[in-house]
């Protein structure tokens, strides 16, 4: 599948942003390792989902773009699709729950999409937007179970590799395991003796269980302030890839979430959503550490996230 990661690299050209790659010397030296983040907060729409989502989308038949498309998601792949659908000029349908964050949503309307609300606790998204498409006759763009999303994913770090160069790890956050699957084929091909380590928040660890059992593993709407990883399970598609490609599945407390984003943006500047700090979190002592050399008074209180 590697192939298809190249091949995705080309599509996206003059579409998708070659997104920056930065490293901190202060957590270089607290770790006396090289660190280097790869900043897809500045990709289009703020997320490496647009990656896969044109690579898939750009890719249908005129038949299939005529029917609309369908999707389902919280946030990011929501207004993925939509933008891609704004710049390809096809009619996007998103069903998102009812406590989806209120700037992705009001992103995703503007991008022209229609919007299908639902309750997460009465209802699964996959049956809302599967009904839909059957009744409409869309044509459905999974935010990560389908082979051209995830090949469009791992153009993030076939970049990272064209850079930097060979790498002794490559530690990713895992929702429903597009990206770390695509991001995992890519690291295999470009540097074979990379490991990759999938991160996943410790109330959302469906996908740790479920890599060390190698028995899929479910936890239905876990609450956890990454909420790009709210994903109930791996994929049909992407779980025998994580179990290929992948070397390890870690968990990541949600204080150390908070911790890593707290870094990103007091000492880097970098303005990362949760979900994005997860491979930094694994670095939970550390940031500890440093964080502790920020005033009290410029951090913000944790208690709303129910620590």
């Amino acid at each position: 599948m590697f192939e298809q990661v190249q091949a995705a690299k080309e599509r996206l050209k003059n579409y998708a942003n070659v997104t920056p790659i930065m490293a901190s010397r202060t957590l270089n030296r607290c770790i006396s390792a090289e660190v280097y983040f790869k900043c897809e907060n500045f990709q289009r729409i703020g997320a490496f989902k647009f990656r896969g989502a044109f690579n898939a989308i750009c890719q249908l038949s005129e038949a299939q773009r005529s029917c609309g498309i369908i999707t389902y998601s919280s946030g990011n792949h929501a207004q993925a699709v939509a933008l891609v659908g704004q710049m390809l000029k096809v009619q996007t349908v998103i069903v998102m729950p009812n406590n989806a964050p209120a700037t992705k949503r009001a992103a995703t309307e503007e991008y022209g999409a229609t919007i299908i609300e639902y309750d997460p606790e009465k209802k699964a998204r996959e049956e809302v937007a599967q009904a839909l498409k059957i009744n409409h006759g869309y044509t459905m763009i999974p935010p990560f179970d389908h082979k051209d999303v995830i090949a469009g994913q791992g153009t993030a770090a076939l970049e990272l590799f064209e850079e930097i160069g060979n790498l002794d790890m490559l530690l990713v956050p895992c929702g429903g395991g597009g990206l770390l699957s695509g991001s995992a084929i890519a690291a295999k091909g470009m540097s074979p003796n990379c490991r990759t380590i999938g991160i996943e928040p410790e109330l959302a660890d469906d996908a740790t269980r479920s890599f060390h059992t190698k028995k899929l593993h479910t936890i239905k709407n876990p609450l956890t302030i990454a909420d790009g990883t709210r994903t109930p399970s791996l994929g049909k598609i992407t779980f025998p890839l994580v179990l290929e490609y992948v070397d390890d599945m870690k968990t990541v407390s949600e204080e150390a979430i908070i911790e890593a984003v707290k870094f990103l943006f007091y000492r880097m500047k970098l303005v990362v959503e949760p979900s994005g700090a997860l491979g930094l979190a694994a670095f939970d002592n550390n940031l500890k550490l440093l964080n502790k050399a920020i005033p009290a008074q410029y951090l913000p209180s944790t208690a709303k996230y129910n620590l």
